[in-house]
């Protein structure tokens, strides 16, 4: 293959695989009390097993027939990663970035499934889990990894366990539960582009029989933006506070109750991009006028323009309390309960076209507020059998106010008219679901699970679309109003079977399906588009075969997987540039179960231990995504807007993604020295539904650096890195809105960035 890297990391994987056990080592496993230098110089020599909770029950990673990938607190930092992006390059098939326009929205795309359009009447189709609670807006979901205990990747529909909006698979977030021995920790960390963080944790027992502990951790990251104006202003910078606090009762091995509350507030300035196609004005006597000609030959250097004032920025506050329960009723019966309100609060201003024109100004304010609980009774015979059955209940209030400022988007005879289009809805949604699934041993070695999940929800949409015309055509406003209410539902089955070859090779194949429910589009600006903004149901069957294997002496393990998807109704929000024979846009943003698609792929994570201390992992993903139909008028030769490659690529799909990562442990006076760099590639990805060249990324490799010192003592850490180290320039998400102004403008991962950073543990 031509790229270096994946060529490398398929090698090591083959290798991986293929590799014949070595002699066993006699190193003991990491110990609670070790510390970290221990740790390192212990975990040189053997790999650990990873717990996973994918199937709602503690399990080796490598007992689960379910394609997962786990990450510790330690994996979290080797991977230089301060937020949920950082998880990009590092899980095969996964595209997960900072969203578009946005400081708190993130889009997860999973083996080509997703949702990239942070507006709060769209549904994520990744589900994003903290503590077993469910975060319904991809807004506010762009999580600060400051007490985190692990993160699990769940690739493929989950929608037997963790239900709707989880076709392409589920981020769990799992932070650090309070304990019965007195530890915490305090970190400052400095870098450029005037990066400065904060963090603290500490977790003590409350009573002196341990059955009361508390944790309280927190977080300030700051950094300047790493995007100028002509005026020297910053943006696409960083100011978040976060901070979580934990009350748990554990009196004994019966009962154990943790109560959660969280808040983390963000202010920072506009996230802006760069257009890259050409800016139109409509003048309604001389037809288009083109006011910005992007030039794509000179490469991007992070200095943009914006017609907003640099006081207008992205406000968030986000908010929860959940209390989660469990307890033992017998040696074979466990019940849990997760109680949780969340609170999501947001004010941002945007500047969809990057310019200084005034064509996609906007605001968007919504409060949202989500109520959720769940019930969960597990069964576990000791033996061959375990179950777990429960029920699910959500309902979300989602009320919001968007005003959208044009002024340069119309004149008459070269006289600008003023625009001004405000938009008042309020969204309600009511879910209920059922589960039950069952993990079988019915002869030694082979296990058959079953589950099934029935999925009914309720939206209640009320929305006024008001459109104000300046001179001369003052006569020409409208206020359109709605009131719409629909329920669906759905089955969700999910089956597999898995044979236990010998202690250190694991097989499966499984059946899955998810279902994501209809909504209404928020985006509905026409007239007669506003007032039948309803979309339908998406759903998606996938099935997978697995191979999960470990060398006898614990120093080569490797996950592989393929899969098959079927993936029909896709919700796919798509342009419509203008009527037939009119000057005028449309505003037409429809919102269209225009297609069915199938996906084929494979996954590879392996890691190797090599000699003493010397650690080579990778991942490699390949995703062969496309569209066995999709129903849109511009590809009819006979529409005016004909464009037949306009559907030719699934957005963020790219074919191959890989990573390899390679460190090396020394003991280095009585503590130890860790250095390590990694390299991720992938292929060509497109980054909006309505393909045009501008808005894709050609193939790119990332490099990063890092060194830890860890003294013997297990008090000081010292880290230093640098991330995108060849200082690429590269795009991670894109705006379509064709239908204004010609509006098309992506945004770009971080340059060169490096840091250096100091951590006591106490």
């Amino acid at each position: 293959m031509k790229h270096t890297p994946l060529t490398f990391a398929i090698g090591l994987a083959l290798g991986l695989v293929c590799a014949p056990p070595a002699a066993a080592q006699d190193a003991a496993a990491p110990s609670a009390t070790s510390t970290e230098a221990q740790k390192k110089q212990q975990s040189a020599t053997q790999l650990s097993e990873v717990t996973v909770s994918a199937r709602r029950r503690d399990e080796s990673m490598e007992k689960v027939p379910v394609a997962v990938s786990a990450f510790g607190e330690d994996d979290m930092k080797d991977l230089q990663a301060t937020s949920i992006d950082g998880l990009q390059g590092a899980v095969p098939n996964m595209n997960i970035v900072q969203g578009r326009g946005s400081s708190s929205s993130v889009n997860i795309f999973i083996r080509g499934i997703g949702q990239p359009d942070a507006l709060q009447t769209f549904d994520p189709g990744v589900g994003m889990y903290v503590d077993d609670v469910y975060y319904s807006r991809i807004q506010g979901a762009l999580i600060s990894l400051f007490d985190v205990d692990r993160i699990e990747v769940l690739r493929g529909p989950q929608g037997t366990l963790y239900g709707k909006n989880s076709t392409g698979g589920a981020v769990k977030v799992v932070t650090k539960n309070p304990g019965t021995t007195p530890e915490g920790s305090v970190e400052a960390t400095f870098g450029n582009y005037g990066r400065r963080e904060g963090r603290f944790y500490g977790s003590t027992p409350l009573s002196k029989d341990g059955a009361w502990s508390a944790s309280l951790a927190g977080a300030i990251t700051r950094n300047d933006g790493y995007v100028k104006d002509n005026e020297g202003h910053r943006y696409n910078d960083d100011d978040t506070k976060s901070i979580r606090g934990k009350l748990r009762y554990h009196p004994s091995e019966t009962f154990d109750g943790v109560l959660t509350l969280d808040y983390t507030k963000m202010d920072t300035a506009l996230t802006l991009g760069q257009p890259v196609s050409p800016l139109t004005q409509t003048d309604l006597a001389r037809g288009p006028v083109v006011l910005l000609r992007p030039n794509l030959d000179e490469k991007y250097n992070f200095h943009t323009e914006t017609s907003f004032d640099p006081d207008k920025g992205q406000k968030l506050t986000h908010k929860g309390a959940a209390l989660n329960m469990s307890w033992r009723l017998s040696d074979q019966w466990n019940l849990k309960s997760i109680t949780a309100i969340r609170k999501l609060d947001s004010n941002s201003y945007i500047d969809i076209d990057a310019s200084k024109y005034q064509l996609g100004d906007v605001f968007v304010g919504f409060r949202q507020k989500q109520v959720s609980q769940e019930l969960q009774l597990a069964f576990d015979n000791g033996s061959n059998l375990q179950s777990v059955f429960g029920a699910y209940f959500l309902r979300e209030n989602v009320p919001s106010t968007q005003y959208a400022y044009a002024d340069d988007l119309f004149a008459l005879a070269g006289r600008k008219i003023t625009f001004l289009r405000s938009i008042d809805d309020d969204l309600t949604t009511k879910s209920y679901a059922a589960f039950g699934h069952v993990n079988w041993e019915f002869t030694p070695s082979w296990t058959l699970a079953a589950g099934l999940r029935y999925s009914r929800e309720s939206k209640d949409y009320d929305r006024t679309t008001s459109t104000f015309w300046g001179v001369p055509f003052m006569a020409l406003d409208e206020t359109v109003a709605l009131a719409k209410s629909k329920t669906w539902s759905a089955w969700t089955p999910t089956v597999s079977l898995q044979k236990q070859f010998n202690p250190q090779a694991m097989g499966y194949i499984s059946a899955s399906r998810g279902f994501k429910s209809g909504g209404f589009n928020g985006r509905a600006n026409a007239a007669n588009e506003a007032k039948n903004p309803e979309f339908d149901p998406e759903y998606v069957w996938t099935y997978e075969a697995g191979l999960k294997l470990r060398s006898a002496d614990n120093r080569l393990q490797a996950n592989i997987a393929a899969f098959h998807s079927d993936y029909k109704d896709f919700q796919a929000r798509v342009s419509e540039i203008q009527n037939s024979g009119s000057l005028t846009p449309t505003f037409a943003f429809p919102v269209i179960n225009a297609a069915k698609l199938k996906m084929d792929g494979f996954e590879v994570e392996g890691v190797a231990l090599l000699g003493t201390g010397t650690k080579l992992s990778t991942q490699i993903g390949y995703l062969d995504a496309r569209y066995d139909k999709f129903d849109d008028a511009r590809l009819n030769p006979a529409n005016p807007q004909y464009n037949p490659h306009l559907h030719d690529h699934v957005p963020f799909s790219p074919k191959w993604t890989s990573r390899i990562a390679v460190s090396q442990t020394f003991s280095v006076g009585g503590g130890a020295l860790t250095v390590g760099a990694d390299a991720s590639y992938r292929t060509e990805t497109w980054l909006s539904v309505d393909n045009y060249t501008a808005l894709s990324q050609k193939a790119y490799t990332l490099a990063g650096l890092f060194g830890v010192f860890d003294s013997g003592d297990g008090h000081w850490q010292l880290r230093a890195g640098v991330r995108n180290a060849t200082n690429k320039v590269y795009k991670t998400d894109g705006q379509e809105f064709s239908s204004v102004g010609n509006i098309r403008t992506a945004y770009y991962g971080m340059p060169r960035n490096y840091y250096g950073s100091v951590r006591y543990n106490f």
